[in-house]
C-alpha cells in the first residue's frame, strides 16, 4: 500500500508516518516546513518539499507515482490567530485543499483521510458531543474545516470521492519511544505549556478561569494521546480500502480532564513544582468539551490504548527532557 501524506512533517503528521512505516507501508511526504521539521519524517518515507497549492507540483507527484489513499495534515490550527488574519487560513486550509482534492481527481486517486477538528461544533449544546451535533464553528478555523467536509460531502457525490473525516478533541502525548513529540511555535496546548514550566522553560503556567461550572472551577477537556489518534488514522486506511462509504468520526477519549488536574498530575509524573498564574476567563471558553466517540469504535474498531491521563503526560515529558530544542515560545 501506498499513501501520500501531507503535512507530514508536523505534529500528528510526523507520529503518523512512523506509525505507517512500522506497519510496512511506503509513504511520501508533502510539506513545506513552515511549521514542520524536516527531522521529524523519519527514515524509510520520501520528503518532498513543497506546497499542497502548487498545482504543478502535485500533477508532477501524481502522475510519477499511484497512490492509495491520501491523508490529510496540512491545515493551520491556531484559533487565535485565525481571527486575525482569516484570509491566511482560508488560502491555506480551503484553497490548497481544493487544490489537491482536484490533483487526486485528474490522476484517479479516489480515497481521502482529512484531519477535522471538534472545533466544527462550535459551543456544545449538549456534552458529550456526538456526530450528529450541530455544526456551529464560532472561528475561521473552524469554519475552514467545517466547509472542507462539506466539499467532501460534494465531491462524493459529483466524483466518488470517498472521504473519512477525523474530527480530533485535543490531541496530546508523545511519540512512546521519544522519537517525535509537540513543537509548536508558538506553542498553545495546555499539556506541553504545562511541561515547559516543569522543565524551566517557561517562567509559568497561565489558567483562565476557576469560576466554572466544574468540580475544580477550571475548564474541563477531553485529551487522545496521538498514538491512539494513529492508530484511528490507519483503520481508517483499512475501512477505505474494504469499500466504506464516506464517514465522519470523532475522536476522544469520551471523558475529559480539567486543567487542574492537567497540572496536578503533570507535578506528580514529573516530581516538579510548576507555577502557575491564575487568570480570567478567556471569551469563548466553554466550561466543558467531551466527545462521544462511540461511532468510531463501533464502526472502525477503534480503542484507545493510551488513554491515561498520566500515560499521556509521562509521554509528552520524555519529549520534552530529550528534545530541549529551543528558548521560550
Amino acid at each position: 500500500m501506498k499513501v501520500l501524506i501531507v503535512g507530514g512533517a508536523g505534529y500528528i503528521g510526523s507520529h503518523m508516518v512512523k506509525h505507517l512505516i512500522r506497519a510496512g507501508k511506503e509513504v511520501t511526504v508533502v510539506d513545506d516546513l513552515s511549521s514542520g521539521y524536516r527531522d521529524a519524517v523519519v527514515a524509510g518515507a520520501e520528503l518532498i518539499v513543497g506546497s499542497i497549492a502548487n498545482a504543478g507540483l502535485l500533477d508532477t507527484l501524481f502522475a510519477q507515482q499511484r497512490f492509495d489513499v491520501v491523508m490529510h495534515f496540512a491545515s493551520f490550527i491556531q484559533v487565535g490567530e485565525s481571527v486575525v488574519k482569516p484570509a491566511k487560513y482560508y488560502a491555506n486550509n480551503v484553497l490548497a485543499t481544493l487544490t489537491l482534492l482536484d490533483a487526486m481527481l485528474e490522476a484517479g486517486v479516489s480515497r481521502f483521510i482529512f484531519s477535522s477538528t471538534a472545533a466544527v461544533y462550535g459551543d456544545p449544546s449538549y456534552i458529550p458531543i456526538d456526530e450528529a451535533h450541530p455544526k456551529n464553528p464560532i472561528n475561521p478555523y473552524g469554519r475552514t474545516k467545517w466547509m472542507v467536509e462539506q466539499v467532501l460531502d460534494d465531491y462524493d457525490r459529483a466524483y466518488g470521492l470517498k472521504s473519512v473525516c477525523l474530527r480530533y478533541f485535543n490531541a496530546a502525548g508523545a511519540d512512546p519511544e521519544g522519537e517525535l513529540g509537540e513543537r509548536h511555535v508558538p506553542e498553545t496546548h495546555l499539556i506541553p505549556l504545562v511541561l515547559q514550566a516543569a522543565s524551566g522553560r517557561r517562567e509559568q503556567v497561565s489558567v483562565f478561569g476557576t469560576d466554572y461550572d466544574t468540580p475544580d472551577g477550571t475548564c474541563i477537556r477531553d485529551y487522545i494521546h496521538v498514538a491512539d489518534l494513529c492508530e484511528a488514522h490507519a483503520l481508517a486506511i483499512d475501512y477505505l480500502l474494504a469499500g466504506g462509504e464516506s464517514a465522519r468520526f470523532n475522536l476522544g477519549n469520551g471523558q475529559g480532564f480539567s486543567v487542574q488536574e492537567v497540572i496536578d498530575t503533570a507535578r506528580k509524573v514529573t516530581g516538579r513544582n510548576i507555577n502557575v498564574r491564575y487568570e480570567s476567563r478567556r471569551a469563548g471558553d466553554p466550561a466543558r468539551l467531551v466527545a462521544d466517540s462511540r461511532l468510531a469504535r463501533q464502526v472502525l474498531g477503534w480503542e484507545p490504548k493510551r488513554a491515561a491521563l498520566e500515560t499521556i503526560i509521562a509521554d509528552a515529558w520524555s519529549w520534552e527532557q530529550k528534545w530541549p530544542w529551543g528558548p521560550t515560545v
